[in-house]
């Protein structure tokens, strides 16, 4: 046979050939073996075959390339960012509690009617705290609701945006409403960010028994991925990191093995833990012993007496990084098998080391010579004696590690002092040490999501031990506090500014979690690492420092060997260099981020929309997003430089003003839209 292919506007020869097939080859690709076109004697057979493969090639080799420009920055996911969904976990005491019942107040002209702010309304707290209490705590017992008033979690963005909305009170209580903010003026719709409050003051395991809080969760995943079209980013921040890793340990209970992963790689695309106590924190120690008032007009000992009624005020009780619990398969399929089986087992190293890993004992307390009921008496027996019965003898100081307080040896040991101390332990026993899902005073493993990122503010100081003492009051304020431990600048130093002995961190924690508990993700990075540690500020690179590749050992701190300027605030990107496929895991350190105030700061709204903006972009190449230089990306990061007498950042911003400015820097306008801006980043 001879002849010509015509393909286009081309036509290609054909040699003649006889009852011999003849076969052209074409392109091998991906999912399309070698494909041969056999040549019948027919020209126009041959014609509408061979343009049949070459347009099915064609077709091949673009999903082809689509799929390789998806995978190209290791998130799986690319494209517009419509398809995306923002959930919200807050933290504790971080979201609204309403009224669910009708309670007179007496003399007070305040009282509480159905859907009342409870949490927090600091105007019935002043007037009539009786009854606020009465809403707000919880019998200690069994977590259930007073008899005269029951309160509920709030619902939506409202919920957990301002805990006291006012004009004076609303900034002052503001959580995260600055984030919401945020995501409006970069033009995020209003379905695509969502709250998931909770019930702050239960037990993991009751939040899902009188609220189904979990399969709740479950829901809101799989409605917003129904809703968007993609998968969701986590934000949770302090307490509500404890309860998304609760989430995911119960989520292993509900899905088939071999379907769990498959679920969280399509309904979690990242996961930021913002501030989370990983290992717990000293502080829940001082709030259960002694009482922490949240800035409330509260005595010490009302506040103990309300965290004490919380099933939740043992969640972040600081714990050994050395001692785990058993797996949640074998600790279901062994049930009732094994009755004299350990809750935690810990390495050598627990026994070997000092200080369960922390930089120094949790607990030192002074306790009295006298034993039994004589060791708190009531108001009226305080009011009749003195101090002299301690005369007898001198009291003895014992001191607890955090495995000794997480597993309940502390609270053995102050029974016959402390009238709460028996309650405290049932509560450890049954709701954290004996849950069915999971004991979570145990270390915590990198969760099985594509992309984790750990957020956290560090050089603040920061309470890590304490000294407590008998007051010679009656329950609640039987204990003071005689002197607090701090880490500051990699020392250990009491409130008196003494110098301890111990193991100070590199640096210091947050001002509430302590660095030790902070960084336990550092070990979920990779054998390598990149360090990058530049301003928080807008800059333009030039204080921008980087060490590639550095070998990272488990269980061993990352501290980079760079410069800091004593006036700058720096922000440090510890991020995989080698990693599992398919998954990335990034450290970010913020010089001088409060605790409780992180998830108010424009730096960290600012570098976690860069990250969302490299992810979600077709073009993106690398892993994460450089760092090499940070503009300005809002109107309001404009401002007047009065030395020159221009606006800053002329390549950014341009003087424009508008009606209403009143100083220079109100003027100062972006020059260009956020979007064309944001393209510098990717």
């Amino acid at each position: 046979m001879k002849g010509k292919v015509i393909i286009g506007n081309k036509r290609i020869p054909i040699a003649r050939t006889s009852r011999k097939a003849l076969k052209i080859q074409l392109p091998t690709v991906k999912s399309l073996h070698r494909a041969t076109l056999t040549l019948s004697l027919s020209p126009l057979t041959l014609r509408m075959r061979l343009l049949q493969r070459c347009f099915v090639t064609v077709v091949v080799l673009l999903l082809v390339g689509a799929e390789l420009k998806t995978s190209a920055n290791g998130g799986d996911f690319t494209g517009d960012y419509s398809k995306l969904s923002g959930i919200i976990i807050p933290g504790f005491a971080s979201t609204q509690l309403r009224a669910w019942s009708i309670l007179d107040c007496p003399y007070s002209p305040l009282d509480f009617n159905p859907l009342d702010l409870v949490w927090l309304d600091t105007t019935k707290l002043l007037s009539a705290v009786n009854c606020w209490l009465k809403c707000v705590m919880l019998n200690p017992t069994n977590q259930t609701d007073h008899a005269e008033c029951k309160s509920r979690p709030d619902s939506g963005l409202s919920a957990i945006t301002e805990l006291d909305p006012g004009y004076i009170t609303g900034p002052l209580s503001s959580v995260w409403k600055e984030w919401v903010k945020w995501c409006i003026e970069f033009g995020i719709e209003a379905n695509a960010i969502i709250a998931v409050p909770y019930d702050w003051r239960l037990s993991p395991s009751k939040l899902e028994e009188r609220d189904l809080y979990f399969h709740k969760l479950k829901l809101t995943f799989e409605t917003a991925l129904k809703l968007r079209g993609g998968p969701s980013l986590v934000f949770a921040h302090s307490l509500g990191n404890n309860v998304f890793r609760y989430f995911l340990e119960w989520l292993k209970l509900e899905i088939a093995p071999k379907q769990y992963i498959q679920w969280l790689d399509e309904h979690i695309h990242a996961y930021f833990a913002v501030g989370s106590p990983f290992l717990g924190a000293t502080e829940t120690v001082k709030a259960t012993l002694s009482g922490v008032t949240f800035g409330l007009p509260v005595s010490e000992g009302t506040a103990r007496m309300m965290c004490n009624s919380f099933g939740s005020s043992l969640w972040m009780m600081p714990f050994s990084k050395y001692c785990k619990a058993d797996n949640i398969y074998w600790k279901h399929f062994s049930a009732g098998m094994r009755k004299d089986h350990s809750i935690h087992q810990c390495d050598e190293q627990e026994y070997r080391l000092n200080y369960s890993g922390w930089p120094t004992n949790i607990i030192n307390i002074e306790v009295p010579t006298i034993r039994g009921v004589e060791a708190y008496p009531s108001a009226s027996e305080v009011a009749q004696t003195n101090l002299s019965n301690m005369e007898c003898g001198l009291p003895t100081q014992l001191s607890f590690s955090a495995r000794e307080v997480s597993d309940g040896t502390f609270f053995k040991s102050i029974e016959d002092y402390d009238p709460e101390s028996k309650r405290l332990l049932y509560l450890l026993e049954k709701s954290y040490h004996g849950d069915p899902v999971l004991n979570p005073l145990t270390p915590w493993d990198r969760p099985p999501i594509k992309n984790v990122f750990c957020i956290y503010g560090i050089d603040s100081k920061t309470e890590v031990g304490y000294y407590f003492a008998p007051s010679g009051k009656p329950y609640p304020d039987n204990w003071i506090i005689t002197d607090v431990i701090y880490e500051f600048e990699g020392s250990l130093i009491t409130r008196s500014g003494n110098v301890v002995e111990g193991n100070p961190g590199t640096t210091s924690g947050d001002e509430t979690v302590p660095y030790h508990s902070l960084s336990w993700c550092k070990n979920w990075l990779g054998p390598k690492v990149n360090i990058t540690r530049a301003p928080q500020s807008e800059h333009d690179g030039s204080d921008v420092q980087v060490e590639l590749n550095v070998e990272h050992r488990d269980d061993a701190d990352i501290f980079p060997n760079m410069t800091r300027s004593p006036r700058v605030k720096y922000i440090t990107y510890y991020e995989d260099s080698e990693s599992i496929p398919g998954r990335r895991t990034a450290v970010w350190e913020l010089d001088k981020a409060n605790h409780r105030n992180i998830v108010r700061s424009p730096v960290l709204m600012r570098e976690l929309w860069l990250q969302m903006w490299h992810d979600i972009h077709p073009d993106a190449t690398s892993k994460f997003v450089t760092k090499a230089k940070r503009g300005p990306l809002r109107d309001e990061d404009c401002y007047w430089d009065y030395g020159k007498a221009r606006c800053a950042w002329p390549d950014y911003c341009e003087y424009r003003y508008v009606f209403g400015d009143v100083h220079l820097g109100q003027s100062c306008r972006l020059k260009n839209s956020s979007i064309d801006l944001l393209l510098h980043y990717v």
